[in-house]
């Protein structure tokens, strides 16, 4: 465990601006709380938070966010409040602490069964997205809990909460640091979840792994050697690092490709950094000319770079031994955000404020939290979220030159609801690249896309299999729902209520009242039968809030009037069946 003044030294050397005394006084605010406790593994809780610290410290992050992960469960799990911590590191720390907070009791509950609905997931997905759309630093630290966590898992007792944990994290929390750009810890999370979730495929790959190792590494070395010369010899300045695959990106490019271990020829690849971008391609050409490239492995992600920022060019070749080779290249600021993804953009210039305007290219969780706001259901925007956050990009334009950024196999229907809403809902036709075109068609880079619409005209229910974006499918249903509960306003039922009533003066016009009062329309009236002392009625109704009826029912038998509902026969007015049910003449 990292002491105070290690934590303090390691931040000093890439934030000058720092003030220790707060990280200090957060240390040991953190380490009196958690005195008494113990973690699964029978150390000190304390270690926990300080982990968290030291991870975001790797990220090189402010001494707030660091200080939220020293405090970061002092007011879940101790006496701390929001109120203590407010007064002792000030409103920002206290927010950011409470934030985390907020994430952690709800996870919770619904780890540990008190929360088991089928809902559970999606709902967590969207109290999580919530909790961090005001400060996207709470994510961040929320993010470095849990891989703390993760390092830790096998210590945890309890099989199913383990499960439930590791699945939640390669289901959420791996890809939300993958949106952010932070492959590092995203891969790690991958990993430590797919060694609980499937140890044994895992342990084979990682046996696989410690075999061709040696190898792979003297290959390597002999290889960079090689790359570093012939680029010197061309004027690039260059720094070669290897980038070994996890056991579980292995295991998934088996799946996918349906492939063996033996197959796969990219365990250990070479990453290029150069000075610039010129560099980045004029490399690339040297690779190329130099030897045979293999066909479908080149990508440029610095002129079209991934949904979550990511930059550089990948390519593959056919290099010395005939021996199939992944190549990445990027400058050192490409490189830097493939390591820390959102928090390589972090400046110290002047000071070490946060400053919303360094996030501003970040806009994808606003639109995450307007699809939740659109959406009632919570399955429904867990997978939008998910279809807006993990895809990769295509561009597009519109006439006027406008980009619009689509996920692969988007359509013409995503880029008119990408434009706008109102675009969506009455697109009729599309012409792409100056043709007509189904609106279901698959959209490339470069497409020009123009939509024709119609104001007689409305989405259809069948672009949901065809749409590839969240908000296209959130404002698809969310039309047809609205259209659903106005007509559902606008709807009116005919029934027959028979009342049996005193033969008195004024008792009709009494129910006629209370008919008229809860707006309930009579369409006719007539006497049935008379008896001595009562007089029966027939009332035909017409019910446009049965809500209203529900409370003429409730006001007739506090009148203690006999009644009983006659239901039409007719299809359309079947509801009655179950809402009175087991109804009886009173």
């Amino acid at each position: 465990m990292l002491k105070s003044d290690e934590l303090i030294n390691k931040i000093k050397e890439y934030n000058k601006f720092l003030n220790p005394d707060t990280l200090t006084k957060a240390y040991k605010f953190a380490l009196d709380a958690h005195k008494k406790q113990k973690r699964d593994e029978g150390v000190p809780y304390i270690n926990h938070p300080v982990a968290v610290a030291d991870i975001l410290s790797d990220l090189k992050l402010d001494s707030a966010t660091i200080a939220t992960g020293l405090l970061h469960d002092t007011i879940e799990d101790t006496h701390a409040t929001y109120q203590t911590i407010k007064e002792e590191f000030g409103q920002e720390v206290a927010d950011l602490v409470e934030g985390v907070t907020k994430i952690s009791v709800f996870e919770n509950q619904a780890i540990n069964g008190k929360n088991k609905h089928k809902f559970s997931k999606a709902e967590n997905f969207r109290k999580l997205i919530i909790a961090t759309s005001k400060d996207i630093r709470v994510l961040l630290v929320k993010l470095a809990d849990r891989l703390h966590n993760m390092r830790t898992i096998k210590y945890v007792k309890d099989e199913d909460k383990k499960i439930r944990k590791a699945q939640e994290t390669m289901e959420i929390y791996a890809p939300l640091a993958d949106r952010m750009g932070m492959n590092r810890i995203r891969d790690e999370l991958e990993d430590l979840s797919f060694e609980v979730l499937n140890n044994e495929a895992r342990t084979l790959i990682k046996n696989r792994l410690d075999e061709i190792k040696y190898n792979n590494l003297v290959n390597f070395n002999t290889l960079s050697e090689e790359f570093t010369k012939i680029l010197n010899n061309s004027n690039i300045k260059v720094k070669i690092f290897g980038r070994e695959k996890t056991p579980f990106s292995i295991w998934r490019k088996i799946q996918k490709k349906r492939t063996s271990l033996e197959q796969i020829t990219d365990i250990i690849g070479f990453r290029v950094i150069v000075d610039d971008i010129n560099s980045c391609y004029k490399a690339l050409g040297i690779f190329h000319s130099k030897w045979n490239c293999i066909p479908g492995r080149f990508k440029d992600y610095i002129s079209s770079p991934k949904i979550n920022k990511y930059q550089s060019l990948h390519t593959a070749i056919i290099g010395p031994n005939k021996r199939p080779i992944e190549i990445q290249l990027r400058t050192m600021q490409m490189h830097e955000f493939a390591q820390r993804g959102i928090a390589s953009h972090w400046k110290y210039k002047s000071n070490e404020r946060f400053n919303s305007l360094t996030w501003k290219e970040y806009d994808w969780l606003k639109d995450l939290v307007e699809i939740i706001e659109r959406n009632e259901n919570p399955e429904h925007y867990f997978e939008y979220t998910k279809l807006q956050m993990f895809q990769e990009n295509v561009f597009c334009f519109t006439p006027k030159g406008s980009v619009i950024k689509l996920p692969k196999n988007a359509t013409p229907i995503d880029f008119a609801y990408a434009v706008h809403t109102q675009v969506g809902d009455t697109a009729i036709g599309c012409e792409i690249n100056g043709k007509d075109s189904p609106l279901q068609s698959e959209l490339r880079n470069g497409d020009v896309i123009k939509i024709t619409t119609s104001k007689k005209v409305s989405p259809s229910l069948h672009w949901l299999s065809s749409t590839k974006t969240g908000k296209a499918r959130s404002a698809i249903r969310k039309y047809w729902q609205y259209k659903e509960n106005t007509k559902e306003i606008n709807k009116k039922y005919n029934t027959s209520l028979w009342v049996s009533l005193p033969d008195k003066p004024g008792i009709l016009g009494d129910v006629t009242s209370l008919v008229g009062q809860n707006e309930i329309n009579i369409s006719s009236v007539e006497m049935t039968e008379k008896t001595k002392t009562s007089i029966n009625f027939k009332f035909n109704l017409i019910i446009s809030d049965l809500k209203n009826f529900t409370k003429l029912l409730s006001e007739l038998k506090q009148r203690q009037y006999r009644f009983k509902i006659i239901r039409h026969t007719n299809k359309k007015y079947a509801f009655f069946k179950k809402l009175f049910k087991g109804l009886k003449k009173n």
